[in-house]
């Protein structure tokens, strides 16, 4: 990979590379015997990460094949588990999705362990589509998850581990009532599916949400239970709006108001805001707010709008996320399905596609308004080689190369010192679309500062390169910082997926 800073010109910049490091990581260990009605979906030959071309050696990646959704990410007796949708047949989204699930002990080394849940009874036989894990008081873990029956309906399911003692949790075991809740009367079988993680309310009964579309609105449809095997269908959605598609992979939880720290799903008190989050328009987009247990309802602080100016988790490839309560470290995680631009053949040929995204510590902003986002800090184990550079000043409309990076990742850490912030252009945050900022001022835009940045995984000649730039502005109290990312020059080949201009971030 090179790796440049860049300035435009009549800005004079200093830039101190805190630190380049490359990393190295092992995705996975391979387990040929499968069992738990899974043996039909074994992926018999697996292409070794050597002798895969592009592959991440940072992220979590199966061997190969397809891979989507997170599902279920939790802790149990000192191992971290990640189950996700999986295609053992092929690097393409398959008639025929299944739970694959692997171990780790630190979130960053992964051991693929055998599948999960696989498609083998009426209620699932078509797919055992996304889902979440509850661990129940006493009791240990649960999954919940939509299976595709035999009419192409989709329906709740339950399973449960074989084994308490296992802290692999190796084998599950299908809830012989399946299925546990159907679609209601008003929702279409095709628009029922990804049960959340269930929390215990004020009431001391379990209450979980599926997405779901009905009369023109996306919703959280509640679902409650004494037993967490008899679920009742609440009168009303937790909560529903016009101004969206059909929600996929919802996600509900609680965030501290005055702490970093995270806290377990079925924490009620005023200590708290709840995050409502809904997949639709190819985007993860959330709400923060607060949760009325005894009306079974929730108010968010600003509601849906279903423009660019939602909230969202990440403004880059990033969907169908889900969140877990790490209670080893008190912290809440978010993982996130980042899909590829390929095309088809070129997945089929390359052998694989999807990754999961870098797990990050999620908390509430001071301000309350907003969340924040930071890579988990075992993320550290991964630095190699470390590359430093200070006090480098960048004349005006240059490009230096940062020397001695040649891993395909890097972790970067740059701070830019700016003399002369008067210069800066006015800018009302409230008033502005962030996302079409960027668009309209890229990369090659020249303003009063700005743009100055990175081009990560440039070419020699620079014809391919990925530009991640910043802006500054004056605002109405202090100044702002707008980072984006401009993917548009980063391939020659054509793609059916092309990531545009994106805000990473205005603060």
């Amino acid at each position: 990979m090179t790796l440049v800073l860049k300035r435009q010109e009549n800005m004079e910049i200093l830039a101190v590379l805190v630190g380049l490091f490359c990393v190295l990581q092992s995705n996975g260990i391979e387990v040929e015997a499968l069992e738990n009605g899974c043996q039909n979906f074994q992926s018999h030959t697996v292409m070794l990460q050597e002798q895969q071309s592009y592959r991440s050696s940072f992220h979590f990646q199966p061997p190969k094949n397809w891979l989507n959704d997170p599902n279920g990410p939790m802790w149990y007796k000192g191992v971290y588990h990640l189950f996700y949708q999986y295609n053992p047949y092929g690097a393409f989204f398959g008639d025929v999705m299944i739970w694959a699930h692997s171990v780790s002990h630190d979130l960053i080394n992964w051991i693929h362990l055998n599948h999960a849940l696989c498609p083998t009874e009426p209620y699932d036989i078509n797919s055992c589509w996304s889902g979440s894990a509850t661990t129940l008081p006493g009791k240990g873990p649960v999954i919940l998850y939509t299976g595709i029956d035999a009419n192409h309906c989709q329906v709740q399911n339950m399973a449960l581990p074989k084994n308490l003692s296992d802290p692999l949790l190796e084998e599950w075991i299908k809830f012989a009532q399946n299925p546990i809740m159907t679609p209601p009367d008003g929702v279409e079988g095709n628009n029922f599916r990804d049960p959340t993680t269930a929390w215990l309310s004020h009431d001391g009964k379990w209450s979980v949400i599926i997405g779901g579309w009905s009369n023109n609105q996306g919703m959280a449809i509640l679902y409650r239970s004494e037993d967490f095997v008899n679920w009742t269908k609440n009168q009303d959605p937790l909560y529903s709006t016009e101004r969206t598609g059909m929600w996929e992979c919802p996600d509900f939880y609680p965030v501290s108001v005055n702490s970093t720290d995270g806290v377990d799903t079925s924490v009620l008190n005023e200590g708290v805001k709840h995050v409502m989050k809904a997949g639709f328009n190819s985007h993860d987009y959330y709400m923060i707010g607060t949760y009325v247990p005894e009306m079974e309802k929730y108010i968010p602080d600003n509601d849906f709008t279903g423009t660019s100016m939602d909230l969202r988790y990440d403004h880059g490839k990033f969907y169908a996320s889900k969140t877990f309560f790490d209670s080893v470290k008190n912290r809440r995680i978010l993982w996130g399905w980042v899909n590829e631009s390929d095309s088809r053949e070129d997945d089929m040929e390359k052998g694989w596609s999807g990754l999961q995204s870098i797990p990050r510590h999620i908390w509430l902003d001071r301000s309350g308004k907003q969340l924040v986002q930071w890579p988990i800090e075992e993320i550290s184990k991964l630095h190699g080689k470390k590359v430093s550079l200070f006090h480098k000043k960048l004349d005006s409309g240059s490009i230096f190369e940062v020397q001695g990076i040649t891993a395909s990742q890097a972790d970067v850490e740059v701070v830019f010192e700016l003399p002369e912030l008067q210069q800066a252009e006015f800018l009302n945050p409230t008033a502005v679309d962030p996302q079409l900022l960027c668009t309209d001022a890229n990369a090659s835009i020249k303003g009063r500062l700005g743009p100055f940045g990175l081009l990560t995984l440039a070419t020699k000649d620079l014809t391919e390169q990925t530009a991640i730039f910043f802006r500054i502005f004056k605002g109405l109290k202090g100044y702002l910082v707008l980072m984006c990312s401009d993917p548009s020059r980063f391939s020659l080949v054509s793609l059916t997926d092309p990531n545009g201009i994106e805000a990473l971030n205005i603060k």
